[in-house]
């Protein structure tokens, strides 16, 4: 008897043709003993033969997550214990504490074996183009949960397309977008409404540099902080033009961050540093610091994701529930015809390698994962750890999964039945809802992208901290990209 059909109420695509030995644990515990054809034993039975009762080779299935498992080493032990008692799939989930992307690169290019890597769309582009993952087409078509449109919808799947249709992966939850994100509490304290245009901003960010809205009595705030160039798309949303890469009908290809028109939005930030208004460690920062910043009061607004509107006024009201703190997320500014340009996240995604030893255990485990349980999982975390249920089937965040924010690496899970028992984090739903209603698109990366993001970030720097006049960062930018090959 197949344990995840019995865990988790779903069938599975290649419950025939894995065999675990945890399978031989779960049908003994619920009173009957497994045959090796896994069919119960009668009183009577013939004896069986040695080859008849020797046990399988137990198979482990080998995850490498960015995102997805515990926070700390100790719980992400705990977390394969939950997905194995769950599925009855022995799981080793390597989760690197730094450095992800690198990992997997070198990884999977040293021919390291794994059954699931976790990956972002520019890495998805460079393996295909390696030849190191696995097409799922077939396999994705031929599972009843992961080919149902409720659970991951038909649309979705254009994100992950390549040449005539080839699938390479499989999503690990449905992805929001970035936007700012601005303490609402200093807007009110101020009264200062919400900006839509670049003058706007500057006013809003200009007060929170020098109208003391911490009040603590120093000049010790800023306006705005950044982690490098992640991610001021709601800024130029101004100027309407998107970052990466655009191809147009002939093929040809343009970085629009690398064209005149957003001269405007470069000097506008010039103007931000210069003022000492721009964090002036912004091109320095990773994400980390740059939350910190928000989180300890010491600047009134970042750009980041959805999600972490809730998680933010989740951390300073777990710490605090008597805080002022309010977080939010707003649309950045508006282009001359009153529309806005945001940016949806790169897919998140799992792929098998060519190399993978058990790929029909890396599909099972991509079913249950769209599953409710293994939404569950992703969403709130571990039973007994994370939260408990009441005997009224009240779901109940522990002190440990209130701090985890419900995020064990899918907090909006794909499968569109899925209800969050609990419900979401103040402030996430509204800051979702905008980046789905406003012109929200995924941005084109290519293999090349790597390559050109380094010249566009130079210049971009060069310029956003007057280093270079705008204009004459971007032609030099652009020169440089045509050089390299990297645009048309």
């Amino acid at each position: 008897m197949s344990s995840i059909r019995r865990s988790t109420g779903f069938t599975l695509l290649v419950a025939a043709a894995i065999t675990l030995s945890a399978c031989g644990n779960n049908a003994a515990g619920n009173g009957n003993t497994a045959t090796a054809s896994g069919s119960p034993s009668q009183g009577n039975a013939p004896a069986q033969t040695a080859a008849a009762t020797e046990k399988p080779a137990k198979q482990t299935l080998r995850i490498l997550s960015g995102v997805a498992g515990g926070k700390t080493p100790e719980e992400n032990e705990q977390f394969e214990q939950e997905i194995e008692r769950l599925t009855g799939i022995e799981i080793e989930i390597e989760k690197p504490a730094a450095d992800y992307s690198k990992k997997l690169m070198a990884a999977l290019a040293g021919g390291e074996k794994y059954d699931l890597v976790y990956m972002g769309k520019t890495e998805m582009d460079q393996l295909v183009d390696q030849g190191v993952l696995t097409r799922l087409n077939d396999l994705i078509e031929a599972s009843p949960v992961l080919s149902d449109p409720a659970v991951i919808e038909p649309g979705e799947w254009e994100q992950v397309k390549y040449g005539d249709g080839d699938i390479y992966s499989i999503f690990n939850k449905k992805e929001g977008g970035t936007l700012p994100i601005v303490r609402q509490d200093w807007m009110d304290k101020l009264e200062l409404d919400q900006p839509t245009t670049l003058d706007e901003f500057y006013t809003v960010l200009k007060a929170f540099k020098e109208q003391d809205p911490d009040g603590n009595g120093q000049a010790d705030t800023y306006g705005l902080s950044t982690s490098g160039l992640y991610d001021i798309q709601g800024f130029m949303s101004a100027a309407g033009v998107k970052y990466r890469y655009v191809i147009d009908s002939e093929g040809k290809r343009s970085i629009p961050y690398a064209t005149e028109a957003a001269v405007p939005v470069y000097e506008w930030f010039a103007k931000l540093y210069k003022e000492g208004i721009l964090d002036p460690n912004f091109a320095t920062n990773d994400t980390a610091k740059m939350r910190e910043l928000f989180l300890s009061d010491r600047v009134g607004m970042v750009t980041y994701w959805d999600a972490w509107v809730g998680l933010f006024n989740n951390m300073r009201q777990t710490e605090d529930p008597d805080t002022a703190f309010v977080a939010k997320g707003i649309t950045g500014a508006a282009a001359p015809d009153g529309s806005y340009m945001l940016r949806r996240g790169d897919p998140s995604v799992w792929g098998i390698p060519v190399n993978a030893e058990h790929p029909d255990a890396a599909i099972a485990f991509m079913e249950f994962w769209h599953s409710e349980p293994g939404n569950i999982l992703s969403t709130l975390g571990i039973e007994g750890v994370d939260w408990t249920k009441g005997s009224d089937g009240s779901y109940a965040l522990t002190e440990t999964g209130g701090e985890h924010g419900m995020d064990h690496g899918a907090p909006f899970p794909s499968n569109t039945k899925f209800v969050n028992p609990i419900g979401t984090l103040p402030g996430a739903m509204e800051a979702r809802e905008m980046i789905f209603s406003n012109n929200s698109a995924v941005e084109l990366s290519t293999a090349d992208w790597p390559n050109a993001e380094k010249i566009v970030q130079s210049y971009a720097f060069k310029a956003m901290m007057g280093e270079l006049p705008a204009a004459e960062a971007v032609k030099s930018m652009n020169a440089e990209l045509k050089s390299a090959g990297l645009i048309d």
